[in-house]
């Protein structure tokens, strides 16, 4: 038999493309024509314009045209009865200024340098009214929608009876999606009815609906390229209002036209972590048992967008508490809106919620991570249901005894190396571990090779590789014949790539399509070839990529062979049963962190990092380790330096470029260990495979708010920890 695919440490299958300049990203592309568009940004962040006067960038050399409301052609989705105010900012529809930043206008010209230096020449003038950019202003505004159901089990504030029990606030700033390719889009209208597109997005079907509806096409007029994604992290799960911009222009000027966005326009034009201020009540007996948890959440969002995601969810259904209740508000800001960012939602309450469950532990005078076993849910509390598998205890003991957690001291500020102060800490991590519905295609070429096909993104976890595994074990064909193609709008239906559910779901879909291709050759071997006549299709072997029928072995291709077809394409949907309804299914992850914090300066380095995660199969253990790693740098910075600034008095950011904003580099990601679990679910899909990408980060900042306060004894509730803070 074949060594298993699945597991294995391969290599990317376009990591070579993607080293040698390759691969093709969606500014890469040059159709026959194409112009260059600059967006023409407010400098005000409410109001409304005056008077737009073009004059002069018109009459500027290369121009072809700027677009605005005063001269946009007809969008059909544009026309609704009652339109709802809090249905997305739509693009050039009136003279309305909702934040600084939005687009007023898109300059279209033969060269990109050209399209920039006539933007500079568009005079927009303005009425500029009071807008409010500070949520502390507008907490008495707060509100909630119709998905924001409060949530209550047992008493309400159970916490506050409790023998030992805490109170504190916990904030997090904007946090902004930084991905090193910029964000953008090149549109063309090949006729006045048929659309093509080279997008950066998350998926290509996703784009495709959209569109169709906001200009009334059939779904076969519209055509999206995204095979290749330089990093996204959630900002590119939806088409954004300056993607329209440039559609819009592109069906006016009738040519296709390319737009990429500017790092500083990446701040307010592709969504961003929305601020977050947390109150979490918690109580316990004096032997830790959890008595009460009360977790609030007010997040900023946008003014024509009620953005919400699963801020309070974690303190749900991570411990065993009888009494937990949550709420969770909006405050409307004069801000773009928010998007989900890595760890949707979760990440934030996870810093709340673990680091209240670390000053829990310090006022009992108890090892955290001996306060979270005490606490251990062994059923979903919230559910009540049987987890389809959980091993955080183990996740527990594997990473404790990684980073040499007995080395700890439970009294803050007693170790120390080298003149620096020495601290650990430690969190939880979960996310619901997901399986939707995808469809995938299967062709067995008669020289034996086999391509797959399904629209699902890559936005770099290596998904191409990953289906190639999986169809290498159901299968028995050598990875090396097996293509697995993507970012195709024409492909058969997948999800867009987030919420840790590509493996599950697009992987499901390739398993199935793969076991149907057995089937299908099976039937053709038994009704054509005399060695297989006598034998029925489900008592058919499958190995190493051959029919088996006793001593009688059959490569896939010389059935084809046999029977002159050139191919043999088969395509299947598979989606999740009713197990969702028999268990709780969640990805786990445990953090450890070893921090120096220098005394006198309050510098912060973290020296070294443990992350177990518990999800499932790996299907392969190199890409996953790198999507652990990647988590823990995006963690680093949540912690430690990222924190976008607004000058309220004019609602700007004011670090909107890679020299102020801070994130992560090199010198601040120390060693660091991922250890999996590796244990199958059996319940969730055939691969047994969970959601690892969003866990990777979810509960980190907590773990390294933890280990400076252990090495301190200063407690920082807001995000990031900085040197002032600490001083």
């Amino acid at each position: 038999m074949k060594k298993q695919a699945v597991g294995q440490s391969m290599d990317r299958v376009d990591g070579r493309l993607k080293v040698t300049g390759g691969a093709r990203y969606f500014a890469d592309h040059q159709p026959e024509g194409m112009l260059y568009a600059a967006l023409v940004c407010s400098p005000i962040s409410s109001g409304r314009i005056t008077a737009i006067d073009a004059t002069r960038a018109l009459r500027a050399p290369g121009v072809a045209d700027v677009v605005s409301h005063l001269n946009v052609p007809p969008i059909p989705g544009y026309k609704v009865e009652n339109p709802n105010p809090k249905q997305g900012l739509k693009i050039f529809y009136d003279d309305r200024i909702y934040s600084n930043g939005q687009p007023v206008a898109i300059v279209v010209a033969n060269t990109l340098e050209r399209a920039v230096y006539a933007a500079t020449l568009v005079k927009v003038t303005y009425a500029q009214e009071v807008h409010q950019t500070d949520m502390a202003g507008s907490i008495d505004k707060a509100f909630q929608n119709k998905n924001m159901k409060d949530y209550q089990r047992g008493e309400a504030d159970a916490w506050k009876k409790a023998p030992v029990s805490l109170e504190a606030e916990y904030n997090i700033p904007i946090e902004v999606h930084n991905p090193m390719e910029l964000a953008g889009i090149i549109a063309h209208w090949e006729t006045p009815d048929k659309l093509t597109l080279y997008a950066k997005t998350q998926g290509v079907k996703s784009v495709q609906q959209s569109l169709k509806t906001l200009f009334q096409l059939p779904e076969s007029q519209i055509t999206v390229h995204s095979q290749f994604v330089g990093g996204a992290f959630g900002m590119a799960l939806r088409i954004w209002p300056m993607e329209v911009a440039t559609i819009i222009a592109a069906r006016k000027i009738r040519k296709p036209i390319k737009l990429v966005l500017t790092r500083k326009d990446m701040f307010t034009l592709v969504g961003y972590r929305p601020a977050a201020k947390q109150r979490i009540g918690i109580g316990a007996t004096a032997d830790g048992k959890l008595t009460g948890i009360t977790h609030e959440a007010i997040a900023n969002t946008s003014p024509y967008e009620d953005f919400t995601e699963a801020i309070v969810n974690m303190s749900r259904m991570m411990y065993a508490c009888p009494n937990v209740n949550t709420h969770y508000q909006l405050v409307s800001l004069n801000l773009s809106t928010p998007v989900w960012m890595r760890g949707p939602g979760e990440a934030t309450g996870a810093f709340a919620l673990e680091s209240a469950i670390d000053e829990l532990a310090h006022q009992l005078h108890m090892d955290p991570l001996q306060l979270r076993l005490i606490n251990h849910a062994d059923t979903d509390p919230e559910k009540n249901l049987p987890y389809s598998s959980k091993y955080l205890k183990e996740a527990y003991e594997m990473g404790a005894a990684k980073i040499g957690w007995q080395q700890r001291s439970q009294t803050p500020g007693k170790l120390e190396e080298n003149g620096w102060l020495v601290g650990y800490g430690m969190s939880s991590g979960v996310f619901g571990a997901g399986r939707g519905r995808a469809t995938a295609s299967a062709t067995l070429k008669a020289d034996g090779s086999l391509v797959i096909r399904s629209a699902a993104a890559d936005i770099g976890p290596g998904t191409a590789t990953a289906m190639v595994q999986i169809a290498a074990d159901a299968t028995g064909i050598d990875v090396k014949k097996i293509k697995f193609l993507l970012g195709e709008s024409e492909y058969p239906e997948a999800p867009r790539q987030g919420g840790s559910s590509t493996v599950s779901t697009v992987g499901s879909a390739v398993n199935d399509v793969c076991r149907n291709l057995q089937q299908k050759l099976g039937e053709l071997a038994t009704a054509n070839i005399p060695a297989f006549k006598d034998l029925k299709v489900e008592n058919i072997q499958h190995e190493d990529g051959q029919l088996v029928a006793g001593n009688t072995r059959l490569d896939y291709a010389a059935v084809l062979q046999q029977q002159q077809l050139p191919e043999l394409m088969v395509t299947t949907t598979s989606q999740a049963g009713d197990e969702r309804k028999q268990y709780a299914m969640y990805s786990f992850s445990v953090h450890f962190t070893k921090v120096h914090v220098h005394p006198a300066t309050g510098v912060v380095r973290i020296k070294h990092i443990v992350s177990v995660a518990d999800s499932g199969t790996v299907v392969n253990t190199k890409t996953a380790r790198s999507q652990m790693i990647g988590g823990v740098v995006g963690g680093i910075g949540m912690a430690l330096t990222e924190e976008a600034l607004i000058d309220h008095r004019f609602g700007r950011y004011v670090n909107n470029n890679y020299a102020d904003y801070h994130v992560p580099v090199n010198a601040d990601t120390p060693p660091t260990d991922v250890l999996f679990i590796n244990k199958k679910d059996p319940v969730i899909n055939p691969m047994g495979a969970k959601g690892m990408g969003e866990i990777a980060l979810i509960g980190f900042a907590a773990a390294v708010s933890n280990a400076v306060f252990n090495a301190t004894g200063k407690r920082v509730r807001d995000l990031p920890i900085t040197p002032d803070k600490l001083i």
